[in-house]
Order: structure tokens, then C-alpha cells, then sequence
């Protein structure tokens, strides 16, 4: 079965977002989500990420070449506020602007990566 995404091992999660599972269920099946907001790696340049509303996850070029989201949000501005948080934790790790380095680095620290 095709996957539209896959999950960083250390999903970043918005304080708004109820049911964790289903949200991430619907995510990797392409399922519509009104206000679901991911953190993702920019399609245009690999070595950024950006905010996606979970419609472009419905693309059909997503089920041949999974996006890889490191963030959900219930909305825009929490999805800001997560990569803000990215971008904090990567500036105290001596990575700033290196915000997609900074995240695979930390998992490769502390273990191979997984999908969920």
C-alpha cells in the first residue's frame, strides 16, 4: 500500500492537535483533514523545510515519493510556532538556519530514524 508520507522519529506535535494516531493515519493515506498543518522538507529545495497545508498531501506524486513531515500542527500559526521552536533548538545545537540538518543530525545521535 502506498504511503503519501512518513514520520520523523521525533515528530514535533502542536498542543492543539487531539488525536495523534488518526491525524498521522489519515496523513499517510491521503485522507482530507480540514485544518492539519505539517512541517515538512520544502519540495522546491531539500535542505529546508516548510509549511504545507495536508492537502498537498492528496497530490499523486506524493504516493510514489512520500514527503517526510518532521511536524503537525492544528493550524498555520502553530505550525509557525513549531518550526520557531525547530529553529531555536537548532540555533542552541550551534546549527542555525540549518534547521533540516540540525533535525537529521539529532536523530542519527540518538538512533537509526523509523517511519511510522
Amino acid at each position: 500500500m502506498a504511503k503519501y508520507c512518513t514520520f520523523y522519529r521525533k515528530l514535533y506535535v502542536g498542543q492543539r492537535i487531539g488525536n495523534l494516531s488518526r491525524v498521522k493515519w489519515k496523513l499517510t493515506h491521503g485522507a482530507g483533514q480540514i485544518g492539519i498543518y505539517v512541517i515538512a522538507e520544502a519540495p522546491e529545495k531539500k535542505e529546508s523545510l516548510a509549511i504545507l497545508h495536508c492537502a498537498n498531501l492528496k497530490q499523486p506524486y506524493f504516493k510514489e515519493h512520500p514527503l517526510h513531515v518532521y511536524g503537525i500542527a492544528a493550524s498555520h500559526a502553530e505550525a509557525e510556532e513549531l518550526l520557531l521552536r525547530i529553529s531555536d533548538e537548532a540555533i542552541a545545537a550551534g546549527r542555525p538556519g540549518e534547521l533540516k540538518a540540525y533535525l537529521d543530525e539529532s536523530v542519527t545521535e540518538n538512533g537509526a530514524e523509523e517511519d511510522a
